[in-house]
């Protein structure tokens, strides 16, 4: 089943789909252009534990992660919108200090590429409307936590999440969150990664993501 042919009952023509850059962008198209709805971009970053190394300015401070730099505790949205996994940031004593230089790159990076890839566009008014919120998979959940977050404050009707693949752990988190979610493919297991889903997966780059937003639907 098709992720389109899953959303379809939930769009009309005054649904907007916002798809999550950089990942989420191929994803909205092919919805946008099967379900004849207009598409949007939408920007969330990821707060890693990369940052934290890149911020701290001694040596003593920077904190050891015993995995992936490049795992989150948190996403901040296109609006400032911050969500941080607690429980993370308890574990490993982050300093208030910390996350908020941490979270300020975030915003920084956020601020520049909306402005590369939605440039002096407005984002649609969206009170009473369904929003259907796009990305290529669910990894931990708090960067769809951010952007429905996002989205609440503009209050919808309704926050429907619809994604090819995600973690059962990701999947319940952000139906917490969301009026539905839409996940085709949910796998279970200690690690999960968004690309271990795809036969072929890469980085976007920012001019592919203009590619598509730029092309017809």
């Amino acid at each position: 089943m098709m992720l389109a042919e899953e959303l379809e009952p939930y769009v009309n023509e005054s649904t907007s789909l916002i798809a999550l850059a950089a990942g989420g962008v191929p994803v909205g198209y092919t919805i946008a252009k099967k379900l004849n709805v207009r598409l949007d971009v939408g920007v969330v970053k990821k707060i890693t534990f990369a940052m934290l190394h890149d911020t701290l300015q001694t040596v003593e401070e920077k904190i050891q992660i015993p995995w992936n730099t490049e795992a989150g505790f948190g996403a901040v949205a296109w609006d400032g919108s911050v969500v941080l996994n607690e429980v993370l940031v308890k574990e490993l004593a982050l300093t208030p200090r910390q996350i908020e230089e941490s979270i300020s790159l975030a915003k920084l990076i956020v601020s520049e590429r909306v402005r590369k890839f939605r440039g002096d566009r407005s984002f649609p008014g969206i009170r009473g409307r369904v929003v259907a919120l796009v990305d290529d998979g669910l990894a931990s959940g708090y960067t769809m936590l951010a952007a429905i977050d996002s989205v609440r404050k503009k209050e919808p009707r309704k926050v429907v999440v619809a994604v090819p693949t995600g973690s059962t752990g990701a999947v319940q988190l952000v139906s917490s969150r969301a009026d539905l979610v839409i996940c085709l493919n949910v796998r279970s297991g200690p690690i999960f990664a968004v690309a271990d889903a795809y036969e072929r997966w890469y980085d976007l780059t920012d001019e592919e993501v203009l590619q598509y937003l730029k092309a017809p639907t």
